[in-house]
């Protein structure tokens, strides 16, 4: 057993003499309720009308100063702390005993009257101790002196892999994520403002389709039937425009077995919108007003990426596809072949899969000299057919582009939109030829679904659908870096024992 094993298994076994010392007084140190009546943020901006009123509070012990007959400790709640003053006269020998039993983490209910101590600080007087909850297992120890955080819970990976100590030992990591809930609350808001219906589709599925992604595959016991886990939304909730539901839209689980890296988590939130009678062009102005919408909840119009400031406020930029392409490589992009393509990839040091077609041979070279140039928010526009099954033939007649766009900021993807494709006949030629990929080895290519053809052949409106990586947006707008920031209990690789 190590030296740290040791302590802490010492440090355990001493709080567990003092819990079964508790319950021999015939004290429940696990009760089932207690109501606070205040919390202490609320007791420090309304001081003034609480000064020497008494109030109920309640929260985990994060400081603790036991000395003889009076003692100082400080609580935390949901708003923030406050501390405590505590005195053997006023309690007596019992209760005052009690106390002394009590450990950080511990939660206790309080008591007591409001006041300041001789130094300022607001605190509360206690008449009445209650012992909530004892902590069996110590806390990472944080000092902090003058402001600064010592000793603190820093290590990543432990920090993921115990998102409760990260709570509560990094209060920016708590407010990461009632931003996260400010955000995705504004933009429920602003869908349903615009007469949306949220609505909820499968996530376990016979097929997968909407998106270029490997599934996770399942099996269904009493069905003995092959399901997988949705990669998207969006051909269920196609389904229901061709159904009569003009405009809906789900904020849901998506799921992709995929590769992990700063932008990726095989588990992520997506929000899919679909609306009649939209085209490509009406939702970039909905994109455009959704995000400054959802920024502007959490004051974070004017935003920092890698050092530069970038203001969400202003017009989104609007570029081609193609001509971004040739305006940074000096090629015509808009008559090339596949061949011509691969001798490009190969001049700019482009490492390519043997079976690499000409879609994913341009998309590698976006994603290498122009999406992470893209610094101010930018709608790229008019994509390649081959690399857009779901979207309308553009209407200028260019057989090769369709109507789609890809919103980016800092250099990442945020948003992806088309004027969706409604000729059924034009949409399964395109899953054919999706499917012919899948058989010279594209395994991110999509299927074909008949029952949606089928679906589509009973006649769909003309329709804008776009899609959003909520998590990437939480990122953006609360200044984090990496997904598994602003995602709770992100996917780790398992520790060995």
């Amino acid at each position: 057993m190590s030296v740290e094993q040791k302590s802490l298994k010492q440090i355990m076994d001493h709080r567990l003499e003092k819990l079964n010392s508790l319950i021999k007084d015939g004290v429940d140190p696990y009760p089932a309720k207690f109501k606070p009546t205040h919390f202490s943020q609320s007791i420090k901006l309304n001081y003034e009308e609480l000064k020497g009123k008494n109030v109920v509070v309640a929260g985990r012990i994060r400081a603790l100063r036991k000395m003889g007959k009076a003692s100082f400790f400080r609580i935390s709640d949901n708003e923030g702390d406050i501390q405590i003053f505590i005195k053997k006269d006023d309690l007596g020998d019992a209760i005052y005993g009690y106390f002394k039993l009590l450990d950080i983490g511990d939660f206790v209910g309080i008591e007591g009257s409001v006041f300041t101590t001789k130094t300022g600080e607001i605190s509360i007087h206690t008449i009445n101790l209650t012992i909530l909850a004892k902590s069996i297992r110590p806390l990472p120890i944080v000092k902090e002196k003058d402001g600064v955080l010592y000793d603190s819970f820093s290590d990543k990976e432990q920090r993921y892999r115990n998102r409760h100590l990260d709570l509560l030992l990094n209060p920016e990591v708590k407010n990461t994520f009632f931003k996260r809930a400010k955000i995705i609350k504004s933009i429920r808001k602003f869908l349903d403002d615009k007469q949306f219906l949220e609505v909820e589709t499968p996530v376990l599925q016979p097929l997968y389709g909407g998106a270029n992604a490997r599934p996770f595959v399942t099996h269904h016991n009493s069905l003995d039937q092959t399901l997988y886990m949705r990669i998207a939304d969006e051909l269920y909730l196609k389904r229901l425009i061709i159904g009569g539901i003009d405009r809906v839209y789900e904020i849901g689980k998506d799921f992709r077995n995929e590769g992990m890296d700063r932008n990726h988590n095989p588990e992520f939130t997506m929000l899919e919108f679909y609306c009649a009678y939209m085209d490509y062009e009406d939702c970039m102005d909905l994109v455009e007003n959704l995000i400054k919408n959802a920024a502007k909840e959490v004051n974070a119009l004017v935003i920092n990426v890698d050092g530069r400031e970038v203001d969400l406020n202003m017009t989104f930029h609007r570029k081609k596809f193609m001509e971004l392409l040739t305006e940074k490589l000096g090629y015509d992009f808009n008559d090339i072949s596949e061949d011509q393509l691969k001798v490009i990839c190969h001049e700019k040091g482009i490492e390519l899969e043997d079976n690499a077609n000409f879609g994913q041979m341009l998309d590698a070279l976006m994603g290498n000299f122009i999406e992470p140039t893209l610094i101010e928010p930018t709608f790229i526009i008019d994509y390649p057919k081959v690399i857009s099954p779901l979207a309308k033939m553009h209407r200028d007649g260019d057989k090769n582009l369709v109507e789609r766009f890809e919103l980016f900021i800092g250099g990442s993807e945020f948003a992806n939109s088309f004027s969706e494709l409604n000729d059924p006949i034009d949409q399964r030629s395109r899953l054919e030829d999706q499917a012919a990929l899948r058989e010279l080895g594209d395994d991110e290519a999509q299927v074909l679904d008949e029952n949606f053809i089928q679906a589509m052949e009973c006649g769909m409106p003309p329709t804008g659908g776009v899609g959003i990586g909520i998590d990437r947006l939480i990122m953006l707008l609360t200044g984090n870096r990496w997904i598994k920031d602003v995602i709770l209990f992100p996917t780790l690789k398992q520790e060995s024992p």
